[in-house]
């Protein structure tokens, strides 16, 4: 949880850099976009060998990669130091999130064999999706009330992130080094499963979900602070914990649904979310903008819950994680493509149009999606 949180610390901190240093919003998606390229590159460089070399190897150097960024944001405000910083927060979380995950799941059946998986299930969303929402909750407060907005959630997140490796090392290992490896290959991403319409149909929704959340970790703060007219740093923050906040409740509340249930209810919460979130920006309506990103947030995490479901049921147990690689890569396009071509379209048009703009780009894609699935169906019901 720690080392997603402090992946979204610097969220509500953007308008501040850019008050600070003249960063257009084209520039602050850029910042973004350079973490989301250091978290793809570890997913396919370093994300699956702690199957071989043991979870702690990878976890500790990951979490002193994010503690290495941490030093970095607090040595200046520049944006070469930016891009590093960010790159290098990139690096770590692609190296904690699965093996962060594997390591949980693993203690908790050594821990209660035989037991549900439903406490890990819960456990780990409140960690990977509830960690996104409260790096920014926590950086928000402190940058809105605490001295030096810019260096004191770093401070804060450095002593937390030293504190996490320290637990880490104390931690039990559950997976035995290999004597002998396996040869060393990046990742294998596969997206042929014997049903390709299905895979392509949850991988657009891994896309859909992950354009929300990537919105709201990237150009949303600033949205709020010039089209809505609301600065605060700590209700910038507060939002994207909402937003953040309701993906990890829906998906908990969501664990006994079918995968088609679930898929269903994410499109419809999250089409009606951006549509009650674009009204808002048009009639500069702030709970509008709130309730819909709520919402959007909530179809987002169900959505992308009901992907993994059907990655995990298509792929036969030997490509499992090539096909997991790929989903994982195709989302984390949509955090970061529509993001940059958001910050690339308010260089010449206005903030509310570009987010119209977007919201219809979303909603074709959701409908899109609605459309395979259905088809899908419909030819399984026929077989």
């Amino acid at each position: 949880m720690t080392a997603m949180a402090f992946s979204t610390v610097p969220t509500p901190l953007y308008p501040l850099y850019v008050a600070r240093d003249g960063f257009s919003t084209f520039m602050v998606t850029v910042v973004f976009a350079v973490y989301a390229v250091g978290v793809v590159v570890s997913l396919m460089l370093a994300g699956h060998i702690s199957d071989w070399v043991g979870r702690k190897k990878i976890l500790i150097p990951a979490l002193s990669l994010e503690l290495v960024a941490a030093v970095l944001f607090l040595t200046g405000t520049s944006l070469p130091v930016l891009l590093v910083a960010r790159f290098i927060t990139g690096l770590g979380v692609g190296m904690v999130t699965a093996t962060a995950t594997a390591h949980l799941h693993e203690l908790h059946s050594a821990h209660r064999p035989g037991a549900s998986t439903q406490r890990f299930e819960l456990v780990s969303t409140g960690a990977n999706i509830g960690g996104l929402g409260v790096g920014p909750l926590v950086a928000g407060f402190l940058a809105q009330w605490a001295p030096v907005p810019l260096r004191t959630p770093y401070i804060v997140f450095a002593v937390l992130l030293a504190a996490s490796v320290l637990a880490v090392a104390l931690t039990p290992e559950t997976v035995e080094e290999q004597l002998v490896r396996p040869t060393y290959r990046p990742q294998r991403i596969s997206v042929d499963h014997g049903d390709r319409a299905g895979f392509v149909a949850a991988a657009a929704g891994g896309f859909t979900s992950f354009a929300v959340f990537g919105l709201f970790t990237s150009v949303a703060p600033g949205f709020v602070a010039g089209a809505l007219h609301h600065p605060s740093r700590a209700l910038a923050g507060a939002i994207v914990f909402a937003v953040f906040g309701a993906a990890a409740t829906a998906q908990s509340l969501t664990t006994r649904l079918s995968t088609g249930t679930k898929r269903t209810v994410g499109l419809l919460a999250q089409a009606v979310g951006v549509v009650v979130l674009v009204a808002g920006m048009h009639t500069a309506n702030l709970a509008a903008f709130l309730i819909g990103g709520v919402v959007a947030g909530l179809g987002a995490g169900v959505l992308f819950k009901a992907a993994l479901g059907t990655v995990v049921a298509l792929a036969v147990p030997a490509k499992r994680s090539e096909a997991l690689a790929g989903l994982f890569l195709i989302a984390y396009l949509g955090l970061t493509l529509p993001a940059v071509g958001i910050g690339v379209a308010t260089l010449s048009l206005s903030a509310t149009t570009v987010m119209t703009w977007f919201a219809g780009f979303l909603l074709v894609l959701l409908a899109g999606i609605a459309l395979l699935a259905r088809r899908r169906e419909a030819a399984a019901n026929a077989v």
